[in-house]
Parts: C-alpha cells; sequence; structure tokens
C-alpha cells in the first residue's frame, strides 16, 4: 500500500504517491480542480493502492492559516464522503505535482525517522 501527497488548489491539484515502502515520494500528475476531481482522485486511490493521504495546508508568510484553508478543509470533507471505504485516514500538513511530493515526502521522513 502506498500514500498519496495533494497540493490543493483552486485551479489545480497536484498528486505525489509513495513507493511500496513508504520511504520516498515522487511527483504523480496534476489534476485540473473542476467538477470531475474527486472521481479522478478516486480512480488514482484506486489503482495506485493508497491506503493514507496527506494534504498540505495553506499557510500565510506568518505561519497562519489563510483564505484557501476553508477551501481545504471542504474538499477534505468530500474527498472522506468519496473515498472513505478505501482508506485508513487523510491526514492535512503544511506547505502542483512537486509540492505534493515534497508533503508527502515530509511526512516520510518524521514517519519513518520516529520508529
Amino acid at each position: 500500500m502506498k500514500f498519496l501527497g495533494i497540493d490543493y488548489g483552486t485551479k489545480r491539484i497536484g498528486v505525489a504517491i509513495s513507493d511500496e515502502k513508504k520511504v520516498l515520494a515522487f511527483p504523480k500528475e496534476i489534476v485540473l480542480n473542476d467538477s470531475s476531481s474527486l472521481k479522478k482522485l478516486e480512480e488514482i486511490i484506486k489503482t495506485e493502492n493508497i491506503s493514507e493521504i496527506i494534504i498540505g495546508e495553506s499557510i500565510d508568510f506568518s505561519g497562519k492559516l489563510n483564505a484557501l484553508s476553508a477551501r481545504i478543509e471542504v474538499f477534505i470533507l468530500e474527498l472522506k464522503k468519496q473515498v472513505h471505504s478505501r482508506l485508513k485516514q487523510i491526514k492535512s500538513g503544511r506547505v502542483d505535482a512537486s509540492a505534493a511530493a515534497l508533503i508527502l515526502q515530509r511526512y516520510l521522513d518524521k514517519k519513518n525517522n520516529g520508529k
């Protein structure tokens, strides 16, 4: 099973996946944020055998959540409704496909160094 990293944007959603060992993150693709984005993410989750999703938070320069944060929370709720039975959990964390890989890699590094 793999992890999925998401960098949510109002126009595009960056997507990254981990390797099977959950050690390295790789950019996967950019999904247009439109009416079909949740279906496309569901297909990726199914075909890539995803067990957990890590979603980047949107913060301002002072480190506080910004206006995009509310949209991300709505996105997380919609994603949970769409794919909840396939996943162990969806987590949000700070941070296009490269950004999603960085988000996921930071999470994997913390997870693996904590062992």
